[in-house]
């Protein structure tokens, strides 16, 4: 009968397939995800070891690291073996990677249409539980200069104030603006205060001759345009 006395742990693998020497022999992209989440949690439990804990945390999600990336640290600590200071380190880690994927690769980016929009600002809603509240700042030519978080709210709202937008618009001397915000419910139509919202910020740069381009709603993968829809006048 199998039992966990003669239960063979990671450090009796033959060393090329432990993950921290597999990674310095083979190189970071040689690993799975399972293997780079197990460096991350370094042990696992008296049942499994650091990869087949790993590869159960990924099943419960279905392999997908977004998911992953949304879970709290109580959420973590479900899972036997997780405790806070390993559950830290999982979010930790898959955040670097955002914020890596975020800035690695600087390019010029040109605002044309709504999917570009949903684009650039996908990776900055995708993993949140709560409301937040962004803009983008646009060139003449409609060209990014700076994407910018305004406000964070519960879960059910966030206020945008109007003054910060255009304070922020006109340090950068910008001549047109996106708004965007998420609805973490999943719910994409838009409700009265954002219409009423919308129309605000509408009316006061056109004082200020800066256009307000659009206001996207971000709902898990999906989004809703004000653009699209008739909704910016």
């Amino acid at each position: 009968m199998f039992t966990y006395e003669n239960k063979i742990t990671i450090k009796h693998w033959a060393e090329e397939d432990r993950p921290r020497e597999k990674l310095l022999l083979k190189g970071r992209r040689a690993l799975t995800d399972a293997e780079l989440l197990a460096i991350l949690i370094s042990s696992g439990n008296s049942t499994e070891t650091a990869v087949e804990l790993s590869k159960r945390i990924l099943h419960q999600f279905n392999n997908d690291l977004l998911v992953l990336g949304k879970q709290t640290v109580t959420e973590l600590c479900k899972f036997k073996g997780i405790g806070e200071a390993k559950a830290i380190a999982i979010i930790a880690g898959l955040e670097l990677g955002r914020r890596l994927k975020e800035t690695s690769e600087p390019k010029v980016v040109k605002i044309t249409h709504s999917k570009i929009i949903f684009e650039t600002l996908y990776p900055d809603f995708a993993a949140i539980l709560h409301e937040e509240f962004w803009i983008l700042l646009l060139s003449r030519g409609n060209t990014l200069i700076l994407k910018q978080q305004v406000s964070i709210g519960g879960i059910a709202s966030t206020i945008a104030d109007p003054k910060i937008i255009f304070k922020l618009a006109l340090q950068h001397n910008a001549t047109a603006i996106v708004l965007a915000h998420n609805h973490p419910s999943g719910n994409l139509t838009p409700s009265d205060t954002d219409i009423k919202l919308t129309q605000k910020i509408i009316d006061a740069g056109k004082m200020l001759d800066i256009a307000i381009l659009d206001h996207v709603i971000f709902a898990d993968k999906r989004y809703f345009s004000f653009a699209d829809n008739n909704l910016i006048r």
